[in-house]
């Protein structure tokens, strides 16, 4: 491929990308409804929350900072969250959860939030954030593809510890909208269900999520199912119409720090499937889906230079990380652009 063909390839995927993200922004609270990298403080009792947070998720006091024009500040209840990641064998710092004290006002950029989820860098080196750019492509990947998805806003933040007024770490990290917020965004709602068969699920939209998340390498979720004494679903909402008997549900696909494409350090398959590493694929749609897996392949052919273009638009990703996740990208390309290599590699495997 030549320079300037490789030039108009980036240019074409880079706007491509961006009228993607302003498609899915249509109806979007103010903090996702563009993309600009938001730059804020949080004020804490960290040394305690990091010790605390393997056993616990109390939440602590603390304030947030919009750092800009505006200096807006909110009293937040702040926690860490999640399952593996608050083990300090995994992760030296949790993702956190904050929760407003009082309602945003009108003028607010957090307007319309009540609680945030936020990913954090995990480990203290500042190369480690380098896997939380690429989750966050992940999710960018998804909104390129369907506005059924949850959107994402990059933040730089200054970890401040409440006690000494000590920056205690500079890091960037991003924040993922609300399941609900998701739904209202697309005029339906979310499904709070212990599961569903694989009948209740939207044909179109289960085959694009099995689609989506062979093309990020990523085995760790159920799409119709949660884990023991968990609601569904195993890394992923469902959103849809609320009616009896529920039809036609939408799964919405989070955490992919277990992605191939991602490849953390701690990231390990699931033990009920035997591949070797997580950047092994292994297709686990339904092959009651197979017919519109054939259909919304083409949907990810069509937009893959403006998927390309995710990686591009993220300043702060190295490119060494951005490479390695083109090739990844490249090799699944390459087994859905031809119709044989599609029906070995992927649907010859479907589960039924």
């Amino acid at each position: 491929m030549t320079a300037p063909l490789r030039l108009l390839l980036w240019i074409v995927g880079t706007f491509a990308s961006l009228y993607g993200t302003a498609a899915n922004a249509e109806n979007a609270k103010p903090l996702f409804a563009d993309d600009s990298v938001l730059n804020i403080q949080i004020t804490a009792p960290f040394r305690d929350l990091i010790k605390q947070a393997p056993k616990s998720t109390d939440p602590y006091p603390a304030a947030l900072t919009l750092v800009g024009d505006s200096g807006e500040e909110h009293m937040i209840a702040l926690s860490a969250r999640g399952n593996s990641r608050r083990d300090t064998i995994v992760c030296k710092f949790p993702p956190l959860r904050i929760e407003f004290n009082e309602k945003p006002t009108d003028g607010s950029l957090f307007k319309g939030q009540k609680r945030l989820k936020l990913v954090t860098h995990c480990q203290n080196s500042r190369n480690y954030q380098q896997y939380y750019l690429l989750e966050y492509a992940a999710y960018r990947f998804l909104n390129v593809i369907t506005p059924q998805s949850l959107r994402v806003r990059l933040v730089n933040i200054d970890y401040i510890e409440a006690d000494s007024g000590k920056t205690l770490y500079s890091r960037t990290g991003f924040f993922i909208e609300d399941t609900d917020d998701a739904a209202k965004r697309n005029g339906i709602k979310e499904i709070d269900v212990p599961g569903v068969t694989v009948a209740q699920l939207d044909t179109n939209a289960a085959a694009r999520f099995a689609l989506f998340q062979y093309m990020i390498g990523n085995l760790d979720w159920s799409m119709y199912s949660g884990l023991a004494g968990e609601d569904c679903c195993h890394n992923a909402k469902l959103i849809g119409d609320r009616s009896e008997p529920l039809r036609g549900l939408i799964p919405v696909p989070y955490d992919f720090d277990y992605s191939g494409i991602v490849d953390a350090p701690y990231a390990v398959p699931p033990e009920n499937i035997s591949v070797r590493s997580v950047r092994t694929r292994r297709y686990r749609g339904f092959c009651a889906h197979d017919a519109e897996v054939r259909r919304i392949a083409s949907t990810f052919i069509e937009n893959r230079e403006a998927i390309y273009g995710v990686l591009d638009g993220i300043q702060d990703l190295n490119n060494s990380k951005k490479s390695k996740a083109v090739r990844y990208l490249d090799s699944f390309f390459l087994n859905i652009s031809d119709d044989e290599r599609l029906e070995k590699q992927l649907l010859d495997k479907c589960r039924s």
